[in-house]
């Protein structure tokens, strides 16, 4: 039996029908189009399904989209206007934070809540920050320096140096 729905998504509001045991990152991809939040392990180890639930970050394949009703999601695709990068999507092409690109969308939804409540975090407190989003490519480095290179352009400071670290 479908339940009706409301929620909205970068800041688009959505009436949709669901099956009670509908998970929301397939809402989102597969109702919805919106493909940027990615399905990794379908068992909340990976957080390449993370968005933004009413400001929190979340893994999206651990929650139903009928438990998203009246809620306002974030995804990568809600970052920037069109034609424009947010500053963590910025980063991470600058410093090379990514390289086959599948935990990015997760990855960087995760980083901006972070920044959002701690804006100039060590490499310790990112390194933690994101220890529950997995990266099998990089080895973590560009993805911290991306990060801080965001906070600092948020905070209009000098961004640090966009050099890539290889390991």
């Amino acid at each position: 039996m479908k339940k009706q729905i409301t929620i909205t998504i970068n800041g688009e509001q959505h009436a949709v029908e669901v099956e009670p045991r509908t998970l929301l990152v397939h809402l989102i991809r597969e109702q919805l189009s919106m493909t940027g939040t990615h399905i990794g392990c379908d068992t909340s180890s990976c957080g390449a399904c993370t968005i933004l639930l009413d400001g929190k970050s979340i893994k999206s394949c651990t929650v139903l989209a009928i438990q998203a009703d009246g809620k306002s999601v974030q995804t990568v695709e809600g970052l920037a206007a069109p034609g424009e990068m947010h500053p963590i999507q910025e980063g991470f092409k600058e410093c090379h934070g990514l390289q086959c690109g599948f935990c990015t969308p997760g990855m960087m939804m995760r980083a901006v809540e972070l920044l959002e409540h701690n804006p100039n975090p060590t490499e310790e407190e990112i390194r933690w920050g994101i220890s529950g989003n997995l990266c099998r490519c990089t080895g973590y480095n560009n993805i911290v320096r991306a990060i801080q290179y965001a906070g600092a352009k948020m905070q209009g400071k000098e961004t640090p140096s966009t050099e890539p670290t290889f390991v």
